[in-house]
């Protein structure tokens, strides 16, 4: 048996059919919008003064979660955590994040 599946990009603008999203930044903000050839050019070519006096400033930010954003921790401090977690008789998933009140008692006991 065979399927298959189509994904087809609607135009945010006008509803008629897209063939890229466009991704952007403003304030902070980042976007996606899905835009037929003739919009995503009106976009770029708005955007093109700007864009031209710019500078570059790296990857956009994402949002953050958690306290304060927080980085992803090292995979071997994670293996640590799990292991002093187990060690401790409390309940922790192999793979995926630790819950953050795991990471809380295993910094308050190191």
């Amino acid at each position: 048996m065979a399927k298959q599946i189509q994904e087809i990009l609607i135009d945010d603008l006008d509803g008629g059919e897209a063939n890229e999203t466009v991704s952007f930044a403003i304030d902070g903000a980042s976007y996606e919008i899905d835009l037929s050839d003739v919009n995503a050019k009106k976009l770029r070519d708005a955007l093109s003064p700007f864009v031209q006096h710019a500078r570059r400033a790296g990857a956009v930010a994402t949002r953050r979660r958690g306290r304060g954003g927080q980085r992803a921790m090292s995979r071997e401090k994670s293996a640590e955590i799990r292991q002093w977690a187990k060690a401790h008789g409390l309940q922790v998933s192999e793979r995926g994040r630790i819950a953050s009140t795991i990471v809380e008692k295993y910094e308050a006991a190191h």
